[in-house]
């Protein structure tokens, strides 16, 4: 009986890790460039017991030989599903959709005086006052976050513009108000071989991981490519690539899950009862 409470509470403990997953997913359904997360489960240890000391009493049986006894369920992994997200028009300037997967936008991050470079799929930008020069402008993240292009420095132009376009080559010209186009930087992205190896940051945001520690060198994760039109669209945004039906089956099953476990939880329980209260 106490093993069986041990299993089903360990195997709870991780179930409601999936219901987490599950509601971070169904949460982001709306959020530009989101990708959902899958959780995977492998079983615990367990024990094999020969609970039959008599081998001739074991003649003809077909199945495994003694009981395999388990301890429950734990979470293997929770892999991050780059699957491409719908691509939504908005004939935005500063709406950019990539429309490759694997491919993230490089993203600067001012902490503690140092810039701390993040990736991430949302592609919704605005315009900010540039802090080193008043006169310029600078494309920033909705949390005000700087955009980098490929030498992994912001994006900067002038005031006084009229028109931000995105060129085939991925460049970035800026058309002033007298008319003077303007070369504001290259447009590049980040592609990532081994994007199981991204961490969450928080704010739709991805942290690269300690290569050196990892045993990898960063040449062989990360590739900067230019973004030109078959990676990048202009006026349009990629949709978050969660499915909410099935998100929604995922999150019935997980619960129908949980509650068999927590009804072995309470069988075990009631077992315990009627034994504490058997009296010679």
């Amino acid at each position: 009986m106490n093993s069986s409470m041990i299993t089903a509470s360990v195997t709870a403990g991780q179930l409601q890790q999936k219901l987490d997953t599950i509601s971070n997913n169904i949460a982001n359904v709306n959020t530009t460039g989101f990708k959902r997360r899958e959780v995977t489960f492998s079983d615990l240890l367990h024990q094999q017991i020969n609970n039959q000391t008599n081998p001739n009493y074991e003649m003809g049986r077909l199945t495994p030989a003694g009981l395999r006894s388990g301890v429950g369920a734990k979470v293997a992994s929770t892999a991050l599903r780059l699957d491409q997200g719908s691509l939504v028009g908005t004939d935005r300037e500063l709406d950019f959709a990539i429309t490759q997967p694997n491919h993230f936008f490089r993203i600067g991050i001012e902490e503690n005086g140092e810039q701390i470079e993040y990736l991430t799929r949302d592609g919704a930008f605005y315009l900010s006052e540039d802090p080193d020069n008043p006169d310029l402008v600078t494309i920033v993240t909705s949390n005000g976050d700087f955009l980098l292009n490929g030498g992994f420095e912001r994006i900067s132009f002038p005031l006084d513009f009229e028109e931000i376009q995105l060129s085939p080559e991925g460049m970035l010209n800026i058309t002033l108000n007298d008319g003077t186009v303007l070369n504001a930087g290259q447009l590049a992205l980040t592609h990532v071989h081994k994007p199981q190896l991204l961490e969450a940051a928080g704010n739709n945001l991805y942290r690269l991981p300690d290569f050196a520690a990892l045993g990898y060198a960063e040449a062989d994760m990360l590739e900067e490519v230019p973004g030109n039109e078959g990676r990048l669209m202009q006026g349009s945004l990629e949709a978050s690539n969660v499915d909410l039906g099935r998100e929604m089956n995922e999150l019935l099953t997980t619960q129908r899950h949980y509650q068999f476990t927590t009804r072995a939880m309470s069988i075990a329980d009631e077992m315990a009862g009627l034994v504490n209260g058997i009296r010679r």
